[in-house]
């Protein structure tokens, strides 16, 4: 059975052509220039500000671009503690995030609510958010961010077609175009 390849590349054109499909290129780009949204509500913003930094260093993953605007992000980073009070904000932040959008819970308390049991503290974020991403620990250490990061990205490159991604937008484009 013959391999297929999401991209070829023949040397005996000149101009260096290369073919690919429409769906492996735009997940190509969207995997390679993810713009994080820092929520960073506790200990762990302190880690996450640690991996913008020059020793571990983001911007080799393409994300060291971190919007403080939700309508420039695609990628959301819980980092900490969210309590019930700030949940709401939470979720108005990520409902203003433009599609399509990831979720990484990075740490105890933004996955499970951590040590805290108690009536103030929101259980984990995911009873909020669709959480694309787990990160463990208290607090993880920057390579740990980095690592679910990397998991992040075989995740958008493994995405279906952009017409299964969007289709109202496929269904929109076809109309443009017909």
């Amino acid at each position: 059975m013959p391999e297929t390849r999401a991209t070829a590349y023949d040397s005996k054109i000149e101009g260096n052509v290369i073919f690919t499909r429409f769906d492996a290129a735009l997940n190509w780009v969207r995997k390679n220039s993810l713009w994080p949204m820092p929520m960073g509500l506790a200990c762990c913003a302190i880690e996450l500000m640690a991996t913008a930094a020059s020793r571990f260093d983001i911007s080799r993953f393409g994300a060291e671009v971190m919007r403080f605007s939700p309508r420039q992000c695609d990628v959301m980073i819980v980092a900490g503690t969210v309590t019930y009070k700030m949940a709401l904000a939470v979720k108005r932040i990520y409902e203003q995030m433009p599609e399509p959008k990831w979720v990484i819970a990075m740490g105890a308390c933004a996955s499970t609510g951590g040590m805290y049991r108690s009536y103030a503290v929101l259980q984990g974020i995911d009873q909020l958010l669709p959480v694309d991403v787990y990160i463990s620990g208290c607090p993880p250490r920057p390579e740990a961010l980095l690592a679910g990061l990397m998991k992040l990205q075989e995740k958008i490159s493994g995405q279906p077609a952009f017409r299964d991604q969007q289709p109202r937008l496929a269904e929109k484009l076809e109309e443009a175009m017909a």
